[in-house]
């Protein structure tokens, strides 16, 4: 698919990558003074910085990690708003990442930033959306489901695995919440004929 094409069938995922590769070039420009005002951090947040819960969704702990969740964000942002719409994509993007923000402030107490709490959470929306229509799905809809699943139970492990600078609760609690949010969410109007 012509990235143009893309990109104007998935205007809420473009924007969201350019959203965090702003955040990142502020970091690079302002330096560690940007981390310490909004990354996510469980004392500033129970003391009622609760900006940091959305801010921290658009500063990232380095290229490598811009580059996985920006990877992540436009394979799954993509997906998502092609089959579900693009204010489907705002909405459950911005509620899961919050989501996986507050169970970061309420698990632990080290600064914690990335989307991936959101990404996670995007994932979690397509499984369950997909998962309540299987038994209507086409093959290849059955087959992405399966590959959904097989990512996000690699994830979790991996997660579990006690590698180093991992916000597992935020990836978790996007998670969950994604679910939680692909249970709610309606097949818009042009899928109801198409099996998904």
């Amino acid at each position: 698919m012509p990235t143009m094409l893309l990109g104007r069938r998935t205007p809420v995922t473009s924007l969201l990558l350019v959203a965090i590769a702003i955040g990142f070039v502020a970091q690079l420009a302002m330096g560690r003074g940007l981390i310490e005002l909004y990354a996510n951090y469980g004392p500033a947040v129970r003391q009622g910085e609760y900006w940091r819960l959305v801010t921290s969704m658009f500063l990232h702990g380095g290229i490598i990690h811009l580059a996985l969740n920006a990877w992540a964000l436009y394979q799954l942002g993509s997906l998502f708003e092609i089959l579900l719409g693009s204010s489907r994509l705002a909405g459950v993007y911005l509620v899961t990442g919050i989501a996986g923000s507050l169970a970061s402030a309420f698990w632990s107490d080290v600064p914690s930033v990335g989307a991936s709490g959101a990404i996670f959470g995007l994932l979690g929306a397509l499984i369950s959306f997909l998962l309540r229509r299987r038994e209507n799905l086409t093959p290849q809809a059955k087959a992405l489901l399966g590959q959904l699943v097989m990512w996000a139970a690699i994830n979790v492990v991996f997660g579990f695995s006690g590698a180093a600078n991992i916000d597992n609760a935020a990836h978790m609690g996007g998670l969950v919440a994604g679910l939680a949010a692909g249970l709610l969410l309606r097949e818009p109007e042009r899928h109801r004929l198409a099996g998904v």
